[in-house]
């Protein structure tokens, strides 16, 4: 009977009732939150729910984020090999590339002033890092808290983990991620604020034909002047843009497809799930993750509104050709971004088709966030 009591006693002293604190209820919480918003809402479920179900795992078994020089037998726990790969960025660069393969570069590429529009995008990313600064951040923690600024969880990643920032990387790529998610919540209220009925209703002119050529040359074309003068950007730039040439060259269906399919959603499981895992109770709840996504909000919104109000100035540059809404989709939450331009177009007249318009800035963002990520490399001296 003894046996029996003392075998049954160490059962239930193995569960986790006995080792959650206020902290893991709480995060365990917010992950249920986030898996509501993914299934029941639709709020980007590939992102939300292996983030979600990460920050559920790790607040319930500690372990499965145990590094492996902390282990007693050398081997860490499962997440943590996913989040090794994050730290030696090869998961954000693998990302870059399964866009690069689904994305339609054809608009940017056919109405290239659109780069003005995701550059503007971009100055949320400036204005976060003043603002870190300013709140007390290092200047390198305040540069990969800044990236939140364009919406873009794979840079914020791979900055944060090339800055050295490794123990500020969970709190901005869940904060990155997030907005990601929300960004058809966030956006539309900044937009119709500094748009008219006017403006919003704006049809824009059809972008013409882009020839096979031009397709072919835009990808090799950037990368060589891109990568020339920011050698920093080459993983993220030059990855997004071999993805791009397998898609538009004709001759590798099988790699497009492989990087946009099978290798793309392997990456974002791997990638999804090791980031929920790096928001233990310890680890999340605390002031300077508070002050992360307080600041991450912020360049968001001001990102947004940057665009939209460059969007204002080339419709008043060019007399009314240009609806303002395209200027939000600046941000590098492709395609999502654009989809929110062409939504909120839409309530304004449903006859108004603005999104493949929107994919020109929102393209651009995309690379713009890259840049932005390889200027910050190059001016703290820091290599691929």
């Amino acid at each position: 009977m003894e046996y029996i009591t003392t075998t049954l006693g160490n059962l239930v002293h193995q569960t986790a009732f006995f080792s959650l604190t206020w902290g893991n209820v709480v995060m365990i919480a917010v992950a249920c939150v986030f898996l509501y918003l993914a299934i029941r809402h639709g709020f980007e479920p590939l992102l939300l729910v292996p983030i979600a179900f990460g920050m559920l795992l790790v607040n319930i078994y500690p372990d499965i984020m145990l590094h492996a020089e902390d282990a007693a037998n050398g081997t860490g726990g499962l997440l943590y090999y996913f989040y090794v790969l994050d730290e030696w960025s090869i998961l954000p660069s693998l990302i870059f590339m399964g866009v690069g393969a689904m994305t339609d570069f054809g608009p940017l590429i056919a109405n290239p002033k659109s780069f003005l529009l995701g550059a503007a995008a971009q100055f949320g990313i400036f204005a976060a890092y003043l603002g870190a600064m300013a709140m007390g951040f290092s200047d390198k923690a305040a540069a990969a808290i800044s990236i939140i600024g364009g919406a873009d969880g794979p840079t914020s990643i791979f900055l944060a983990g090339k800055l050295g920032q490794t123990a500020l990387m969970g709190p901005i790529a869940v904060a990155a991620y997030s907005y990601m998610s929300l960004v058809p919540i966030i956006q539309p209220p900044i937009m119709k604020l500094l748009t008219t009925e006017k403006e919003r209703k704006i049809k824009m002119e059809q972008l013409r034909p882009v020839s096979k050529l031009e397709r072919i040359l835009f990808p090799v074309i950037v990368t060589i002047v891109v990568c020339t003068i920011l050698p920093t950007t080459a993983p993220l730039v030059g990855m997004l843009m071999l993805g791009n040439l397998f898609r538009e060259s004709g001759v590798v269906r099988q790699l497009t497809e492989t990087a946009s399919n099978a290798l793309m959603y392997i990456v974002v499981i791997l990638l999804g799930t090791s980031v929920g895992a790096t928001t233990s109770a310890e680890a999340f709840l605390n002031i300077a993750t508070i002050k992360i996504v307080v600041l991450g909000l912020i360049a968001f919104a001001f990102g947004t509104a940057a665009g939209v109000i460059f969007g204002k100035l080339m419709c008043i540059a060019t007399h009314g050709k240009v609806n303002p809404l395209i200027g939000s989709a600046g941000v590098s939450a492709v395609p999502m971004a654009a989809r929110v331009s062409q939504k909120v177009g839409a309530e304004a007249d449903p006859t108004n088709f603005l999104l493949m318009h929107a994919m020109g800035p929102n393209v651009a963002g995309v690379i713009g966030t890259a840049v932005a990520a390889g200027t910050f490399m190059a001016i703290f001296g820091v290599g691929v």
